[in-house]
């Protein structure tokens, strides 16, 4: 039986906390102003959290991460001409990731005087600015209600639809008198009750779609797991290992399907892509049946479409996605397993099986590629591989680490042999920079793991100001930041030095700004010095800053770039 929602006597902001609570909201990540006002002025009462970050870009990456992290959506809240500028990092970040989260923000309307001569004013009235337009750009659904009871079902509808079939972002405009009126006693249409208007169903593919990929797969000589990001959504490790055991398949992941799982198991490859694992992407070659799972196949992912590295005339591809429009997208599919993750590769691991010859010993090869001489050496600075290196020996199966866009995540991905499922995460939906930090202090707040951010300095820099944030709430995030003193990818790029204008930082002093907000920092400048800054950052109370000084003569396009990605030119975003 489906009940009405009471909201007899409450003011719409108070109804709208109330959706949250009944919904089990954990965090509103929210900087007050406009009408969102009164909804933070309420939330103090309530069992929501309420965390304000520095500015809106951290706050929506820090939504973003939330809802990455835990499959369900927090909220992002502010005024409206903020939210539709520096908060749309996190939105385009959630909308390419596939990770939930409701927007909650207003129009900075003045009644009366929102056509005159307009100041913040964001209805897209005449003379004003549009946020409805901003948001459906980058938003799945957002609503513009104008009456109480139409805020109270948008709010509703937000939270449905930003977990419905492929997840992400979502969005309420807040307006007027809709936010600070009272919710009708006897609401028409009706306004039902929170938890059942949101219910979502899983769905899985049909039994004939499970037999044609099955008959693929034990029939493979050669077979290949590509997991991407998907697999996290779905919470569908165990689902993706007992596939990749039962059909000894070999897997490689995306970018953004690393951790999806162990890649010291003995079927994982590492990660295919232009700037991936050389021996991933020539295992995924040489595969007879591809089963790509959760992967939209983005030309990062495929190598530009390099023509030898994957082949439709010559092998067989089953794609498994939630969206029907994303089998077959970007490949041809011979057959498609239309559903949640975890429904499709549990069908095929109980479909049936198959054994080969290749696989393990394929995959130990493939592995080989998570190592370097580099990642041994004690030259000072140090050298990224090395510092990677580092890294991984103070991750284990409950660290997480957060990777920034450039460089960085690059060597990361390389050499950074995740032990655990769910431990890495980096910015690859959209690829922004400054992304790491609050991601960091996001996955702090919300875990009792440790967790590591790792960025450059110039995507350390935009969003340092997390660090106080982390100071505020109480987390001890650590975070390492891989210092050239240059935009160090942009920078690689030159075919001779000072041939791009504005690649190249001033030297910042990173510990003394840690210092300045309340945390802890020291400067590694060889192997030894990152190892022990390391082991005091995870001992620390307080977020620990490190800035390692690294050896920016390290190209890494020049050592990563992957052979098909060469064979297409090189390309660059």
């Amino acid at each position: 039986m489906t009940g009405v929602d009471d909201t007899d006597g409450e003011t719409t902001s108070e109804s709208l906390v109330s959706v949250l609570e009944s919904l089990g909201v954990e965090y509103v990540f929210g900087y007050p102003g406009g009408r969102v006002i009164e909804l933070l002025d309420d939330l103090p009462e309530s069992n929501v959290d309420v965390v304000r970050p520095r500015d809106e870009r951290e706050g929506s990456v820090m939504a973003e991460m939330y809802g990455r992290l835990h499959g369900k959506p927090a909220v992002l809240a502010g005024q409206g001409p903020w939210i539709g500028s520096l908060g749309v990092i996190g939105q385009m970040e959630a909308r390419l990731a596939s990770s939930p989260m409701v927007v909650l923000t207003e129009a900075s309307e003045r009644g009366d005087y929102s056509t005159l001569a307009p100041y913040q004013q964001s209805r897209g009235d005449y003379g004003g600015l549009s946020l409805p337009k901003i948001l459906d750009g980058v938003t799945k659904e957002h609503w513009f209600p104008r009456t109480p009871t139409e805020t109270v079902r948008s709010v509703q509808l937000a939270f449905k639809h930003a977990t419905a079939g492929r997840s992400g972002p979502t969005a309420v405009i807040l307006d007027g008198n809709a936010i600070t009126d009272d919710v009708p006693s006897d609401p028409m249409p009706p306004v039902w009750k929170s938890k059942e208007q949101v219910r979502n169903w899983e769905s899985k593919p049909t039994d004939g779609d499970v037999a044609k990929a099955k008959e693929a797969l034990e029939s493979a000589e050669r077979p290949v797991i590509v997991a991407g990001n998907g697999v996290h959504s779905a919470n569908a490790y165990d689902q993706l290992t007992d596939v990749a055991e039962t059909y000894d398949a070999v897997v490689a992941t995306s970018y953004l399907g690393k951790s999806t799982i162990p890649e010291t198991h003995a079927l994982a490859a590492g990660v295919i892509g232009s700037f991936g694992h050389e021996g991933a992407n020539q295992v995924v070659s040489e595969a007879d049946t591809l089963l790509v799972v959760g992967c939209r196949m983005n030309p990062m992912d495929t190598n530009w479409q390099a023509s030898s590295f994957i082949r439709p005339a010559k092998q067989t591809i089953i794609h498994a996605d939630i969206d029907t429009r994303n089998a077959g997208w970007v490949y041809p599919a011979d057959a498609g397993l239309i559903g949640d993750a975890k429904e499709s590769l549990r069908a095929l691991a109980n479909a049936g099986s198959a054994e080969n010859d290749w696989a393990r010993e394929r995959a130990k090869k493939a592995r080989e590629s998570f190592f370097t001489e580099k990642c041994d050496s004690d030259a000072s600075p140090i050298k990224p591989q090395r510092a990677v290196k580092e890294i991984e020996a103070l991750v284990d199966e409950d660290t997480i680490v957060t990777a920034d866009s450039g460089n960085n995540r690059f060597w990361l991905l390389n050499y950074l042999q995740t032990p655990g499922i769910r431990t890495y995460f980096g910015s690859g939906g959209v690829g922004g920079m400054g992304w790491s930090a609050p991601a960091a202090v996001s996955a702090a707040l919300s875990t009792d793991k440790d967790v590591i951010s790792v960025a450059g300095d110039g995507g350390f820099t935009m969003t340092m100001t997390s660090v106080e944030v982390a100071v505020e709430y109480g987390v001890a995030p650590t975070f390492v930041v891989l210092n050239d003193t240059s935009l160090g990818m942009v920078r690689q790029m030159q075919d001779e030095d000072g041939d791009i204008a504005g690649v190249e930082f001033h030297d910042t002093d990173f510990v003394k700004v840690a210092e300045g907000f309340g945390a802890e920092g020291t400067r590694a400048t060889t192997p030894d010095e990152l190892a022990d800054a390391l082991k005091r950052g995870k001992e620390s109370n307080l977020p620990y800053v490190i800035d390692a000084r690294i050896d920016r003569e390290e190209d890494m396009a020049e050592q990563l770039q992957s052979s098909f990605y060469a064979e297409v030119g090189g390309l660059h975003e």
